[in-house]
């Protein structure tokens, strides 16, 4: 029989907490996006259009912050792992890095599109 520890909704709330001060007190570009989400999100916000769009805006904001988080625990199960140069170990960071990329290629798109949608321009 496994002894698996017990975990509960505030325990693991906890853990996630952590991971989050962890991960924006250590990496920059985490910073970067947050600072970028603000930004963004307040921008949104002000813009004269249906509420509608405005959160159609803010939800995609998200899809880069979870993607650099992943990135950041890719990136840290690597340098676990190695610390010398490794084919595999740079495709795991590449592809980490692929995913903030194409998170950030994602949100644009929702909001090119969004904005035209808004401002009636299509």
């Amino acid at each position: 029989m496994h002894n698996k520890p017990k975990y509960t909704l505030f325990k693991n709330t906890t853990y996630a907490l952590a991971g989050l001060v962890d991960v924006t007190k250590h990496e920059s570009s985490f910073k970067l996006q947050l600072l970028l989400f603000l930004v963004a999100s307040v921008a949104a916000w002000l813009l004269p259009i249906d509420i509608v769009y405005k959160f159609i805006l803010n939800i995609s904001l998200f899809l880069p912050i979870m993607a650099e988080l992943a990135n950041s625990a890719v990136e840290r199960v690597v340098d676990l792992v190695t610390k010398e140069y490794h084919l595999l170990a740079k495709q795991a960071k590449d592809a980490g890095a692929a995913l903030v990329f194409v998170s950030l290629v994602t949100t644009g798109a929702v909001w090119i599109c969004t904005l035209l949608l808004a401002f009636k321009l299509v």
